[in-house]
C-alpha cells in the first residue's frame, strides 16, 4: 500500500532539496557500496551506502554527505536512512518487510525509464525529486530493465502514532548493518 506523501510535513522540505542530495551521492567512490545481504531476493545488482542504522548515526557516512545528513536530521522518527544503487536489468522478487512500527519513503535520485515498484497490486514508476512511501510490511517488488542504475535515497521512519520501535529485523540482516556500520566508523 502507498502512502500519500502530502500527509508528511517532511516530504516538500526532502524534495525541493533533492538535487543536493543526489550531488552527494554522485561524488561517492564506487566501492563504498555494500551488496544486500538477503541475496535470495535479488541475486544479484542491489547495493547500499548507510547513513543511519538503528536510529543511529553512521557518523563517517554522514561527514562524506553533510547536506544529506542536514536534511535527514529534520525528518522526525528517523530509524533508517542511505542510498539504495538497483544495478541496470536488476530484479528485487517479492517480498514482505518486518518491521510494522515504520514508513518507508524512496526519493528518486537517479532514475532512468523501465523502474518501477510494486506495493500489493499497484506499481508505480520512481521520478526524480519525488518521493514514494509505502508500507514495508505489504507484499512489494522492485525492477530496474534500464540500462544504467536507478539510485534512490531510501529511509524509513516512524508512522504516526508510534514513539518507538519495538520490532526487530531478521538476525542476518542485523547482522549486516552492524558489520557495515563497524566498518565504515574504522
Amino acid at each position: 500500500m502507498f502512502i500519500d506523501p502530502k500527509e508528511f510535513e517532511f516530504v516538500p522540505y526532502l524534495e525541493s532539496n533533492w538535487l543536493s542530495i543526489r550531488e552527494e551521492y554522485l561524488k561517492l567512490p564506487e566501492d563504498v557500496f555494500e551488496p544486500w545481504v538477503q541475496r535470495e531476493m535479488y541475486g544479484e545488482g542491489w547495493s547500499v551506502y548507510g547513513l543511519y542504522a538503528f536510529g543511529e548515526r553512521i557518523e563517517p557516512a554522514l561527514a562524506a554527505c553533510p547536506q544529506s545528513a542536514h536534511y535527514l536530521s529534520q525528518i522526525p522518527g528517523l530509524t533508517t536512512a542511505g542510498f539504495s544503487r538497483l544495478a541496470p536489468q536488476a530484479h528485487i522478487k517479492p517480498h514482505v518487510g518486518w518491521v510494522e512500527s515504520v514508513y518507508r519513503l524512496h526519493l528518486g535520485l537517479v532514475v532512468p525509464e523501465s523502474c518501477s515498484l510494486r506495493v500489493g497490486n499497484d506499481v508505480r514508476n520512481w521520478v526524480e525529486g519525488e518521493c514514494l512511501i509505502f508500507d514495508d510490511t505489504v507484499e512489494h517488488e522492485a525492477w530496474n530493465r534500464s540500462n544504467e542504475s536507478r539510485i534512490v535515497l531510501l529511509l524509513d521512519f516512524l508512522r504516526p502514532d508510534v514513539d518507538k520501535s519495538t520490532d526487530t529485523m531478521p538476525v542476518e540482516v542485523e547482522r549486516f548493518v552492524r558489520r557495515a556500520v563497524r566498518k565504515k566508523e574504522e
